[in-house]
């Protein structure tokens, strides 16, 4: 039997029967703690979001199956509306712009800067990063509270301006971004290093100006770099709850209510734990449909 004939029976064959089996032997433990800790948890958060069940009441341990009316219910919910659009702005504006421009920046200047000026910056960064939440709002309540440091930077003018209550969203995107920006910097940090030198040489010799550099061969080499960080910092801000939580409760009335937010006032508050479970299904499906287009721009830069 000659070698193409050969070839066309091994492609023949079944999928199945071409599958590695010592290979998925490997990943085994991988595919239970998936199943155990991922996919039985999404699925009772899904059974559960079709009931009637409550924390406290007359359905907090015998509850029905009631079908969609969580989701209906969702539809008429102008709260929930405030929830979805405060997220998209503080997702947006500190995470995937904000922090994505901040990150590239500190790390160009990085790249630029004497050694120990970069170490010095870049440790002061990750520290503000590794600091817990609950600290960080502390910080940060003293920083835009009345007669708080942003008052005294800002002059008389601004003397007892509580920040957090005449711009909450505006303050919790500035803290958010603060916290984690150095996240994104080690990232394109790493993606800058990555770059071939003779590279970057070949353009300036071209005649090429730094901008143009920057623009037409470095930040396209980095695009990867830049959609990864996309994925990263959208997931991570999605489910972001402890930072907003300590420094506004989701006040002044809405104004910072976010979906996590949300989530915890109808399942802990109201003690509606069927209807929460439904708002925290949209947020995984939000998170899905992100990473989905995430990864397939990831795949056409690749």
């Amino acid at each position: 039997m000659s070698s193409t004939s050969i070839g066309y029976v091994i492609s023949a064959r079944p999928r199945w029967r071409r599958l590695r089996w010592g290979a998925l032997l490997l990943l085994a433990p991988a595919l239970v703690l998936m199943l155990v800790f991922f996919i039985v948890p999404v699925f009772d958060a899904l059974y559960l979001s079709l009931t009637n069940g409550e924390f406290q009441g007359a359905h907090s341990r015998v509850f029905d199956f009631i079908g969609l009316a969580n989701y209906q219910h969702m539809l008429h919910d102008m709260f929930l509306g405030n929830s979805l659009l405060q997220t998209a702005i503080y997702v947006g504006a500190s995470a995937i712009v904000g922090q994505t421009l901040l990150g590239i920046i500190l790390a160009l200047l990085s790249e630029q800067a004497w050694q120990w000026l970069r170490l010095s910056v870049g440790s002061i960064i990750v520290t503000a990063w590794v600091v817990p939440q609950i600290v960080q709002a502390v910080i940060w309540s003293s920083f835009s509270t009345s007669g708080g440091t942003l008052d005294l930077l800002l002059g008389p003018s601004r003397a007892n301006t509580n920040w957090l209550v005449s711009a909450p969203m505006l303050i919790i995107c500035i803290a958010n971004l603060w916290r984690s920006v150095a996240l994104s910097m080690l990232l394109f940090g790493a993606g800058l290093r990555n770059i071939s030198h003779e590279v970057k040489e070949a353009a300036q010799l071209d005649g090429a100006s730094y901008w143009q550099r920057l623009l037409y061969v470095i930040l396209p080499i980095m695009n990867p770099t830049i959609v990864t960080n996309f994925i990263l910092v959208t997931l991570a801000n999605l489910s972001d709850f402890t930072l907003i939580y300590a420094l506004t409760q989701g006040g002044p009335g809405n104004a910072t209510q976010t979906l996590p937010l949300y989530i915890y006032e109808q399942a802990f508050t109201y003690y509606e734990l069927g209807y929460g479970t439904a708002i925290a299904v949209l947020l995984i499906a939000i998170g899905a449909v992100a990473s989905l287009i995430y990864v397939r721009l990831l795949r056409a830069e690749i």
